[in-house]
């Protein structure tokens, strides 16, 4: 699920659907479950969502349709991807190690 995000500053609500290929309801609901999705308000209340708004929104899709997480569980997983971003950016050489861990623990258990 590749979707190409235009190279523009704000998207209004209808833009965001099509991008997601979801109708708006849905973008409006997301909206309301995930707080990280903070759309800019126009004078005439309309909604302007932020390029990082879009990708998080993406993201959102994916969990929920890709990997078919439910709502209280894709929260949860947006939470440990934040979490090990920002451990990442503390300690970089952290994150490598783990990551190399992870892979020798693959291969000791296919060795098995």
């Amino acid at each position: 699920m590749q979707a190409t995000i235009p190279d523009k500053e704000y998207f209004r609500i209808g833009e965001v659907s099509k991008i997601l290929d979801v109708d708006a309801y849905v973008v409006r609901f997301w909206e309301s479950e995930f707080k990280s999705i903070k759309p800019l308000r126009t004078k005439s209340y309309q909604r302007l969502y932020r390029k990082k708004d879009l990708e998080e929104l993406l993201l959102i899709k994916d969990l929920l349709y890709t990997d078919k997480f439910t709502i209280s569980g894709a929260k949860r997983q947006l939470l440990k991807m934040k979490e090990s971003r920002a451990k990442l950016k503390r300690d970089p050489k952290e994150g490598m190690f783990a990551e190399v861990k992870k892979g020798l623990l693959q291969i000791k258990r296919m060795l098995s």
